[in-house]
This record gives C-alpha cells, sequence and structure tokens, in this order.
C-alpha cells in the first residue's frame, strides 16, 4: 500500500501547485506561445536550443549498446566453434551443436528476466525517477557480468542470462522514455529513433568482437566477448549521474521549480535570450497536458492504462512494439547461425553478419532523412508490407535446389532485409511508442508494451531454434514463410489502427484521443490545446 499512498500522495502536492499555477492571469496565454513555439522551431533551432538535451539523452540511450552487443552475441554464440564445444552435444559428424532447448532456453531466460525489470522498473521510475533506477541498473549489470564470463557450464550462463535481463527491462524503456521527455516536439522522432542506432552499435559491435576470434578454439574466444561488455557501464554511470532529471516527471510529482531548472540545464543559456525561451512557458504547457491527463484517467497505476481513452492507447502501443518481435527480425539475430546452416563457411557467415549490421547502421542514419518527408504511420506499414515481400522471397528460393548460389542469395536476402528493418522499423518503433501514450502513464504504457514485445520474443526464442536446428524441425529458408505471414497481419493492423503523430505535441495528442479521432485522420487534424478544438482538414 506503501507506494501507493506515496502516488496519492504525490498527486494531491502536484494538483496543488498545479492550481496555483493556474491562477496566475498569464497561464492560458503561456500555454498556448509554449504550444506555438514548438510548432515554429525548425530543427536547426531546436538543436541551437535544446543542445544538452540531445547529449544527455544520447548518454543515457547509451545503455541500449550494452542489450544490442549481448542478445547479437547470444544469437551468434550459436554458430561459434568454441562455445558450441564449451556448452553443446556432440554430433554424428563430430560437430558441435547447442541443442534446440537449451538454445530456446537460454534466450528465453534473457527475456523473462527483462519482463521482470520492466515491470520494477514502470513502479521504481514513477517513485523515485529515471535517473536513479537507471544508476542502480548499471550497477547490477557490472556484477551480473561476472557471471556470464566465469560459467564453467550451460546452467551458469542460463541464470546468468536471467539476471542480466533484469537490467535490461529496465533499460529498454527508461532510455526512450526520458529521451521522449526532454526535447521539444521537433526533435523527438530523432532522439527516440536514435535508442535503434545504439542496439544496432552494440549489434556491429558484437558481429566484429566475434569475427576477430572465430578462428580461436580456446575458451577465451567466448570469455573475452562477454568481458568486453565491462566497457560499457562505468562511463554511461558516471553521465547518468550528471544528467538532469526529465521535467515532465517533475512537473507530474508537483516539482515546478525543479522542473524550471532542469528545463535550465536542458537548454543552452545562449540561445535561451536569442530564442526567448521561457522556461515558465514551457512548464505551463506540461502542468495543463498533465491535467488534461487527470481529468481523462485521475490515476497512475498500471491499471489506468486500461481505462478510457488509455485503453485505446495502450493497445496501440503494445501492438507497435509487438510488430517489431512478429515481423521476421528473428532472422537477424540468428544470421549467423541461419548463414552457416544455409551452407556459407563459418568465416563467411560471421563476415556476412559484420556486413549486416553495417547495413543497419546505414539504414538507421537514412531513417532521419526519410523522418523529414514522411510521417511515421506511413513509414512503419510500408516497411511492414516491403519486410512481408523479402521474408516470402527468402521461402520461395528455400525450396528451389540448393546450391552455393541459393545460399549465397538467401544470405543477401537477409542483408536486405536488415536494411528495411533498420530504415522502417526498427528506429520508427521507438518513436512511435514514445509519442502515443499519455504523459502521465507514458513510463507503465511503455512497460507494458515492451512486456509484450519480450512475450512476443520468447515465442520467436522458442520457434527459431526449432525451425533452423538440424536436431529439431531444420525448416532452414522454409521459415520465412511463416514469418511471412505473420507480419503481413502486422501491417494491416497499422493500417488500419495506427495514427500519425507526425508535427502533434503532447497536449494535441491527448486531445485528439480524448474526441475519438479515426487512425487515418490524425495527420489532417488541427487541434487547439487550450479550447480542445478539433478541426479535419479533407
Amino acid at each position: 500500500m506503501a507506494p501507493d499512498i506515496e502516488a496519492r500522495k504525490a498527486d494531491t502536492e502536484a494538483h496543488e501547485m498545479a492550481t496555483n499555477v493556474k491562477k496566475e492571469p498569464e497561464y492560458l496565454d503561456f500555454v498556448q506561445e509554449a504550444t506555438d513555439s514548438e510548432h515554429q522551431m525548425s530543427l536547426l533551432q531546436a538543436l541551437q536550443l535544446y543542445p544538452k538535451a540531445a547529449g544527455w539523452s544520447v548518454a543515457l540511450s547509451a545503455c541500449l549498446i550494452m542489450e544490442g552487443y549481448d542478445k547479437s552475441l547470444l544469437g551468434s554464440l550459436y554458430a561459434f566453434p568454441a562455445f558450441k564445444r564449451q556448452f553443446g552435444m556432440e554430433m554424428p559428424d563430430g560437430t558441435y551443436q547447442v541443442t534446440a532447448p537449451w538454445q530456446a532456453g537460454l534466450s528465453n531466460g534473457a527475456q523473462v528476466g527483462s519482463i521482470i525489470g520492466l515491470l520494477g522498473s514502470g513502479t521504481l521510475a514513477e517513485r523515485f525517477g529515471y535517473r536513479i533506477v537507471i544508476m542502480g541498473s548499471l550497477v547490477a549489470m557490472i556484477a551480473f557480468i561476472f557471471l556470464m564470463f566465469f560459467a564453467v557450464n550451460i546452467e551458469m550462463l542460463q541464470a546468468a542470462y536471467i539476471l542480466v535481463g533484469i537490467p535490461w527491462g529496465v533499460f529498454q524503456t527508461i532510455t526512450t522514455t526520458y529521451a521522449a521527455e526532454v526535447c521539444p516536439t521537433i526533435l523527438r522522432p530523432y532522439l527516440t529513433t536514435f535508442v535503434n542506432l545504439c542496439w544496432v552499435i552494440g549489434q556491429l559491435t558484437a558481429a566484429g568482437v566475434l569475427r576477430a576470434f572465430v578462428g580461436d578454439a580456446g575458451q577465451w574466444a567466448w570469455r573475452i566477448p562477454y568481458a568486453i561488455q565491462w566497457a560499457y557501464p562505468v562511463p554511461i554511470l558516471i553521465a547518468v549521474y550528471l544528467a538532469p532529471e526529465s521535467p515532465w516527471w517533475l512537473v507530474r510529482k508537483g516539482r515546478l521549480d525543479d522542473a524550471e531548472k532542469s528545463l535550465q540545464r536542458l537548454t543552452s543559456r545562449k540561445m535561451q535570450e536569442v530564442a526567448r525561451f521561457d522556461p515558465r512557458k514551457t512548464v505551463a504547457m506540461m502542468v495543463h497536458t498533465n491535467e488534461i491527463e487527470k481529468a481523462q484517467v485521475a490515476g497512475t497505476s498500471y491499471m489506468d492504462c486500461f481505462r478510457g481513452v488509455n485503453l485505446r492507447r495502450t493497445e496501440i502501443t503494445c501492438a507497435v512494439w509487438a510488430a517489431q518481435a512478429l515481423c521476421g527480425n528473428v532472422f537477424m539475430i540468428y544470421s549467423s547461425y541461419f548463414y552457416q546452416l544455409a551452407g556459407l563457411p563459418t568465416e563467411h557467415a560471421f563476415s556476412m553478419t559484420v556486413g549486416q549490421y553495417g547495413m543497419a547502421f546505414v539504414g538507421t542514419l537514412l531513417s532521419w532523412v526519410c523522418i523529414v518527408y514522411f510521417g511515421r504511420r506511413t513509414l512503419y506499414a510500408t516497411g511492414l508490407f516491403t519486410l512481408f515481400a523479402i521474408l516470402l522471397i527468402i521461402g520461395i528460393i528455400s525450396v528451389t535446389p540448393a546450391s552455393a548460389g541459393s545460399s549465397w542469395g538467401t544470405a543477401s536476402l537477409v542483408l536486405v532485409y536488415t536494411f528495411t528493418y533498420d530504415l522502417f522499423i526498427g528506429p520508427i518503433c521507438y518513436s512511435l511508442v514514445a509519442e502515443m501514450p499519455s504523459t502521465r502513464l507514458r513510463p507503465k504504457t511503455v512497460v507494458l508494451a515492451r512486456a509484450t514485445f519480450n512475450i512476443c520474443g520468447i515465442i520467436d526464442a522458442v520457434l527459431m531454434p526449432y525451425m533452423l536446428n538440424p536436431t529439431a524441425w531444420n525448416w532452414g529458408g522454409k521459415a520465412g514463410f511463416f514469418w511471412a505471414g505473420s507480419c503481413l497481419m502486422c501491417a494491416v493492423y497499422m493500417y488500419l489502427r495506427l495514427p500519425e503523430p507526425r508535427g502533434k505535441t503532447y497536449g494535441e495528442l491527448d486531445v485528439l484521443f480524448e474526441q475519438k479521432v479515426g487512425a487515418r485522420k490524425f495527420g489532417k487534424a488541427k487541434v487547439n490545446p487550450v479550447s480542445g478544438s478539433v478541426e479535419i482538414s479533407e
């Protein structure tokens, strides 16, 4: 009961502070001016005014480099000779394989740990703030890496992945939420999609490290890649300690003076005068948005995510993140193993993986160009329909007679898939899941969405090893047919249900959801956040 009492007390204090602010005669003018300022701000002006916000967001998002590194590492280690010899079983032909049940167990152990971390992070972050929870998770990460490095059997490695998954769950949501809350509307898609770039950097690093050790048959060939993870937490921990707290979180706690101070730290003091930036106006806009959302749903519990207009917002957020796991992205995670089973030599398989994540890096950078010209809804739905076509072709190639050409053709299509995924799906997802929830329920809605993703990831991690492993179903490229069907269903859903948040402030999105505007009309809607009126241009 203590957390509930604490939350109600904070809500009461926040409401009292908001009431005092609303009594000021210029309050509504401040709200309108801050909203207009966000709409009129160009990308360059936003970067000049909010350079510190961008920097702190990038620093906290770097937590995801560790998860991207480790998840890619595990999927690739299933094809790694030294790892298979240590943790696998000998096959009749003298080679070694980590069995499908243990592959599923290791991957699912990390997912289960992540779900535990996710559910805890939503409550802890709302109570203690984002910085404190991230710092505690980084310290835990340092400790849990020891279990990976010193693992002597697969059971110990299983325990390590469950424990490491707990801080992963924290990083998966709080970094995205923080990025969404410290920047203006124009920077929102760039800083939230940067989270995906951190994933790709981690994946690319893991692929490069394993390629360097692929010819080493000793135990250090797999222990050193695990040890490299210790290079990340300490510098990130220092950055998080120095970072300002989210002003939105401070507003929800009624700490309006601290919210103004946070905005001062997130913006350039020099540009504040040039841009005539007044943190009081921005805080007034945050208070107004918070009050609108309190009128819709008073509480901030997990149950409130399923009440009133927030049910629709939660459904969409969960579906967007689930689509990441259901569109066939396991082909990327198991790419080295898949390349090897498709007939490529081990060295070539790991070289292809390095190239694959290099293309992912380029795709993520190009997605920032696409964001300028296209809406997030358009990019996400288009990406899913494109991935459906690629997966279908992978499946068709797999039923043709096996040859060197078909092996390289399949491998090349996985590269094309990766580029397409990181151009449309990977980065855009993070922007959407940060924008769909209300600001009051964002931490918990994002937790529920990521938990949905992880549950889908558990399904992936159970099915894919059996689909690929020679000791199980041995489908190989025929798995493309299965994931093509799953991807098509996701694409149709996004076309029918996903709204367009491009160019809308959080207050404007609240009004659109409150008035039950259809998904395909969001992009054409003009909103007055003060009066709550909506005009749909035809």
